[in-house]
């Protein structure tokens, strides 16, 4: 969400002509986030966020837009992409995929607090007991194959303690297939700039750019991990409790989950360990650029492989 393509006020407003949402009166680039380029929109009729994707092509994003529509009209809070006077979703802008998607009230949080945390899991626990109603399918293009992949191309980047400790990761995350665990569709990246609150109540889920179909507990790891996490690396167990107490009244889990627990919560951490790790090492241009910490989720990584909280 950093910016990387430049667009000039006449660009986009004959890019907005193609939409019933009036004239275009503002718009500011967003600086938050590392993957696309995001547009605040402001027109005379409302406001949206305008995505311009850098990574993904016009086949893969059906699969996120149809998904949010999707959860959207099935009350999972998230915002709704806008259709053109065609009806699509989907559009182009300087030679790339865009989406225009309606702008959510609220902020994001920077230190969540018991009754957030409840919100979050009740939504997160909605969002997958729905999707399995939801058609479409799309594979994990951030799981251990790519694990491997990037661990071979940081290598060379890392010093002593980061790479015994990634080795060990990836070893023990080798043995755990997670075959027998309920599937479906997942958010795969839901931190807390990635929800927006009006006080305690939870507006909305945002950004489902990398989400997919896989474990649906593992996207649970991935929002604990950053909801309920100290600066250490440790566990909130007050947040912790009340995300998981909300979540299980959504949908009910499996002893083998219970058991899997302690590894998607150190796959989660390995995931965004290794993606925070390439972004500081091999960083993309950008006119805004927004690099995250690394060593956070190192921490976090160390903590889970020593200790991790029982499921309430």
């Amino acid at each position: 969400m950093s910016v990387y393509t430049q667009i000039e006020r006449d660009e986009l407003e004959a890019f907005l002509c193609e939409y019933d949402i009036g004239a275009l009166v503002d718009y500011k680039g967003i600086a938050n986030g590392i993957e696309n380029t995001n547009y605040f929109v402001i027109t005379s009729g409302c406001e949206y966020v305008l995505t311009i994707f850098e990574q993904h092509t016009h086949e893969e994003l059906p699969y996120f837009l149809d998904l949010m529509a999707f959860l959207a009209e099935h009350n999972v809070p998230s915002a709704h992409p806008v259709a053109d006077r065609a009806g699509q979703y989907l559009r182009t802008l300087k030679h790339k995929p865009a989406a225009l998607v309606a702008k959510l009230e609220g902020q994001d949080l920077e230190k969540p607090n018991v009754t957030q945390c409840a919100a979050l899991g009740e939504a997160l626990g909605k969002l997958h007991a729905v999707g399995h109603e939801f058609s479409s399918h799309r594979d994990n293009d951030r799981g251990p194959h790519w694990w491997r992949i990037t661990a071979e191309r940081l290598w060379p980047k890392l010093n002593t303690e980061e790479t015994t400790l990634l080795e060990s990761e990836l070893a023990h995350q080798a043995k755990h297939a997670h075959d027998e665990l309920p599937r479906g569709v997942i958010h795969a990246d839901l931190f807390r700039d990635n929800a927006l609150f009006v006080g305690e109540q939870l507006t909305g889920i945002i950004d489902f750019y990398y989400a997919c179909n896989d474990v649906l507990l593992y996207d649970m790891a991935v929002a604990v991990n950053d909801w309920c996490s100290e600066a250490d690396g440790s566990i909130n167990l007050s947040n912790f409790e009340a995300m998981f107490g909300s979540y299980l009244q959504q949908r009910p889990i499996i002893d083998a989950e219970r058991l899997a627990w302690p590894t998607l919560l150190r796959a989660a951490a390995l995931r965004f360990w290794l993606s925070r790790l390439q972004d500081k090492h091999f960083p993309k241009e950008g006119e805004i650029t927004h690099i995250k910490d690394p060593d956070v989720f190192m921490r976090i990584l160390q903590n889970r492989t020593q200790t991790s909280p029982a499921i309430p």
